[in-house]
């Protein structure tokens, strides 16, 4: 009998022990938004965070994805994060440089390389550097995913030289580096949120838009646009980010499920991303598409034009923070 009372004991003090911890999830519906399409890769990454967070929750937590900016765009939907009004979006660095300067460095011209050089990057020290400067806006970084290499499409001809930018209306991001780029190449940025770029090539507002190979397949922008120029003049991540005034009312155990789900996201959607990304090239294509690659000797004439960008900027994202990822990328490439 004293046994089984010992045995009783240990097993109401286990269970004493186990309830708090699994207090520490509570049932929760989570709202994410994004700009482009549920046929882009995201979708993929977003697929498998929500298995993930299901699988970690036992089901407690539901994700709720609206797709094509139909919350608003990126900036929108972030301001929404930090008024702690929505839980979570997917957006682009580019249209947040007015929250925070720093993010600017990923949008320097031909920063990267490869693929394999900007995961390095994001996924190690500088990245955690970068998200730690978000918390300060209240935005919680889960993890970067890929937005991709962005290339050039348009309706008037095919770039293959530095002066057949002269003069071209390029729909941009909405943030200065991109501004002074394709102003630098001779080109007429315009600045405009990613939900009217359809609109606006197809009725000739703009001749031309940037964008991932991706991008432009799921966009549909083939329907609008005759030219595709492999330029891949910048890398811009997607950041996946949380709202912190949200992020703070949860438990230690929530957050590491936030964050373990965010990476499986990002491992998903990378993947994904890239496989598609020349059948995407191969499809538009097929749409109709022309394509060209630049002649290596012209497009170190277009790099060249680009370079001031570097020195005007680096004060606004911060010396230190474009010294910084100079000196990672040197480590990288040994």
């Amino acid at each position: 009998m004293k046994t089984l009372a010992n045995l009783s004991l240990t097993a109401i003090l286990a269970a004493g022990v186990a309830l708090p911890a699994m207090a520490e999830v509570q049932e929760r519906t989570l709202t994410l938004s994004n700009g482009v399409s549920e046929t882009h890769p995201v979708a993929d990454g977003v697929a498998a965070m929500r298995e993930c967070i299901v699988d970690k929750t036992d089901g407690k937590w539901t994700l709720n994805a609206f797709w094509s900016s139909s919350l608003g765009d990126d900036l929108q939907a972030t301001q929404a994060l930090r008024s702690g009004t929505q839980e979570m979006v997917i957006t682009s660095t580019s249209p947040l440089v007015g929250i925070e300067p720093a993010l600017g460095v990923f949008d320097l011209p031909f920063l990267f390389a490869d693929e394999s050089e900007a995961d390095a990057v994001l996924d190690g020290d500088f990245g955690d550097m970068i998200s730690g400067k978000m918390e300060n806006s209240g935005l919680i970084n889960l993890a970067y995913w890929e937005n991709g290499f962005r290339n050039l499409t348009n309706s008037l001809h095919p770039v293959t030289k530095l002066e057949d930018f002269e003069g071209m209306r390029v729909r941009v991001m909405q943030n200065n580096i991109f501004l002074d780029t394709f102003q630098n190449l001779g080109a007429n940025a315009m600045p405009m949120a990613f939900g009217e770029v359809f609109t606006a090539l197809e009725t000739k507002t703009i001749d031309a838009q940037e964008n991932p190979y991706v991008t432009i397949d799921t966009s549909k922008f083939y329907e609008v646009q005759d030219y595709l120029s492999a330029t891949r003049h910048a890398y811009t991540p997607f950041m996946l980010l949380f709202s912190k005034p949200i992020w703070d009312s949860y438990s230690d155990e929530e957050h590491a499920i936030l964050k373990e789900c965010g990476a499986v996201g990002r491992d998903a959607q990378r993947a994904a991303s890239r496989a598609l990304s020349s059948k995407s090239l191969a499809a538009v294509q097929e749409a109709g598409m022309s394509f060209n690659e630049v002649d290596p000797a012209e497009m170190e004439r277009i790099r060249e034009a680009v370079q001031s960008v570097y020195e005007k900027h680096a004060e606004t994202i911060g010396s230190d923070v474009v010294e910084a990822i100079r000196a990672k990328l040197d480590e990288i490439r040994g």
